[in-house]
């Protein structure tokens, strides 16, 4: 997904080509591209023999989606429960603390 972000379309060759060595096989890209197609992330063109994929998501609602899954299958679809682990478990700054209450406390004002 960060490739077709960054470049809004590519062809399997263009996702091979950006990563570094060892480049993953064609086929695990490809099977990644179809897997990304099906859960509706990605769509493509045909273009000849060849597919030209763009991303059907963008980055701030795949991570929304991301982001939501993972609370609701890991933290009992419960925020709190994420935000507490969250905060609990990282090595947090009081300075990166304060920036977050400031968020959280702006959120707050906004109900």
């Amino acid at each position: 997904m960060q490739i077709l972000w960054k470049e809004k379309k590519a062809f399997l060759n263009d996702f091979i080509s950006a990563y570094k060595s060892p480049k993953p096989a064609k086929s695990t890209v490809a099977t990644l591209l179809k897997r990304m197609q099906a859960k509706g992330f990605v769509a493509f063109n045909q273009i000849g023999r060849s597919r030209e994929y763009y991303p059907l998501k963008s980055k701030k609602t795949y991570y929304i989606n991301e982001v939501n899954g993972l609370v609701k299958k890991t933290f009992n679809n419960s925020p709190s429960q994420l935000m507490s682990f969250f905060v609990e478990k990282n090595n947090f700054t009081k300075e990166e603390l304060d920036s977050l209450k400031k968020i959280i406390d702006n959120q707050i004002e906004q109900k």
